[in-house]
């Protein structure tokens, strides 16, 4: 039911797309003024309570419950199992912004503050790290780690609305509302993981047109799209073990070693300074940022960016919470925290440090005039910036190849998600049914794209995701509720050995 409904939806949206693009692209600007406006204030209360629940559950009395069996080891090694949640989780997104947000913000940046200043700089590299880091790891962990629980240590089957049995009990789960959520889930991934596959192709075009003056219009795009689908689809059929495991190891040594070749061959101490104080400004703001909005001055920015964000990520975490519960058997619930959470957020702020710092040092310094470039177009921000440092020319090729990787990577893996999500939480879906979703979900990347480009693929993250924010927000409160319920048995569990071993000792002491 679930797989026909989402794929008939899936299909109608892109054929409404296809002949009528303007029409959609009208529809979509509605739904997400709509979102902003009325719902702005929702997204960011819901967003900081997912980092604090997520905080509360690694540090309480639940930290130490496994992900499984008490006895069971983690199925994968910590540097796949972080090589496969951050390739599925940010891979695409970090390469794409890391330099051109920090300078979209050094050009118009929040707070009232102008433009092309020190204080824009300051601004510019802290909401990159708002926007990058324990936000949106947060809204992934509360997904992931209620899907994990329910799924590994309760048995129950791999679907969202399963998540809600100690809510709303096993026959409303398994009848419409069970399906209606599930379905909400699914439309979600389809619109973020849509968002992230446009913005792959976006990048790929702007990295070939730099390299060797290749036109990066849509008909181009659409070609990208296409040639990786079909690479994407040749690595879904080959499971989990193989071409998503692969893939994600590789990501993460290419992405590091390019990373590191920055470091060291741009501007270094500015780096390494960009880190410590934005980090600092980073956690002393992080309340402020996590709860700001602007009704006194009506400014659009909050909307545009951290709004945007805030959706994207809701709309990305069903696709990439199932993927990372599938990949998590064996840790505890601590472990799970820190290591989803925790951990990719560092590495996004080294990631911004070093390009974002690099960008910014090259534009305020250097005179390379690389914020006008972006605003031209935003995909040469990355290509524009190695060009300055050596061998630039072979770096951004090489970088181009890793934004293909983290492509394929993210596609492989929200085929896989939605076959799970569609085939009643069958943790090994059918090629069939990936290779259906496959081409489904690139068929409505390319509508977005054709229909508003990039805004077309914000605005429909936005809609999307404003009902599954309440959705997610029910899974913390059912976990919630079941990991009292099981430490409540476990305590009496523990008087009632206690008492045992008390009357044992007793009638010891007596016979004697």
């Amino acid at each position: 039911m679930v797989f026909t409904i989402t794929i008939i939806i899936a299909a109608l949206f892109a054929i409404w797309g296809a002949i009528a693009p303007d029409s959609l692209a009208a529809a979509a600007n509605q739904a997400y003024n709509f979102s902003i406006q009325n719902f702005g204030w929702f997204y960011l209360l819901a967003t900081l309570f997912f980092l604090l629940f997520a905080l509360y559950l690694a540090f309480s009395r639940y930290g130490n419950i496994r992900l499984g069996d008490d006895d069971d080891e983690p199925e994968y090694s910590t540097l796949s199992w972080l090589s496969m949640l951050f390739s599925a989780g940010m891979g695409i997104g970090l390469v794409f912004w890391g330099v051109a947000e920090p300078l979209s913000h050094y050009l118009s940046p929040p707070e009232g503050a102008k433009g092309g200043t020190t204080e824009a700089a300051r601004l510019a590299m802290r909401y990159s790290f708002f926007h990058w880091g324990l936000h949106p790891w947060a809204i992934y962990t509360v997904i992931a780690l209620s899907l994990a629980y329910f799924q590994f240590r309760k048995g129950y089957k791999g679907l969202i609305s399963f998540t809600f049995i100690p809510l709303f009990g096993e026959r409303l789960v398994n009848g419409w509302l069970g399906k209606t959520i599930d379905i909400l889930a699914v439309i979600a991934t389809i619109f973020g993981v849509a968002t992230s596959l446009g913005l792959g192709a976006l990048q790929i075009g702007g990295g070939l047109h730099h390299l060797f003056g290749l036109p990066n219009t849509a008909w181009s795009q659409i070609l990208i799209i296409t040639v990786v689908t079909i690479l994407f689809l040749l690595s879904a059929s080959t499971g989990l073990d193989k071409g998503i495991k692969i893939l994600s190891n590789a990501n993460l040594i290419i992405a590091v070693l390019l990373m590191m070749f920055v470091w060291v061959t741009g501007p270094t101490s500015f780096i390494f300074d960009t880190f410590t104080t934005t980090l600092g400004s980073y956690l002393q703001n992080i309340v402020n940022m996590s709860l700001r909005l602007t009704p006194f001055s009506e400014s659009t920015w909050v909307g545009a960016w951290t709004l945007f964000y805030w959706a994207w990520w809701i709309a990305w975490a069903p696709f990439v919470g199932t993927f990372i519960a599938r990949v998590s058997k064996g840790r505890t619930i601590k472990e799970f925290v820190i290591c989803v959470m925790i951990i990719p957020s560092l590495f996004g702020f080294i990631w911004f440090s070093v390009f974002g710092g690099t960008g910014l040092q090259l534009e305020m310094f250097d005179f390379a005039n690389l914020a006008e470039a972006v605003q031209r177009d935003t995909t040469t921000a990355l290509f524009i910036t190695l060009e300055q440092l050596p061998l630039g020319t072979i770096i951004a090729f090489i970088a181009t190849l890793l934004i293909m990787t983290f492509f394929i990577t993210s596609a492989d893996s929200a085929t896989f998600v939605l076959g799970m999500l569609t085939s009643d939480g069958n943790l090994n879906p059918s090629n069939k049914v990936k290779i259906t979703w496959g081409i489904l979900q690139s068929g409505i990347a390319v509508v977005l794209l054709i229909s508003g480009g990039l805004n077309g693929l914000q605005t429909a993250s936005v809609a999307a995701a404003l009902p599954f924010a309440v959705v997610l927000i029910g899974m913390c409160f059912s976990l919630l509720k079941a990991l009292q319920a099981e430490d409540k048995e476990r305590r009496r569990k523990e008087k009632q050995q206690r008492m045992k071993l008390k009357r044992l000792l007793e009638e010891s002491t007596a016979a004697k």
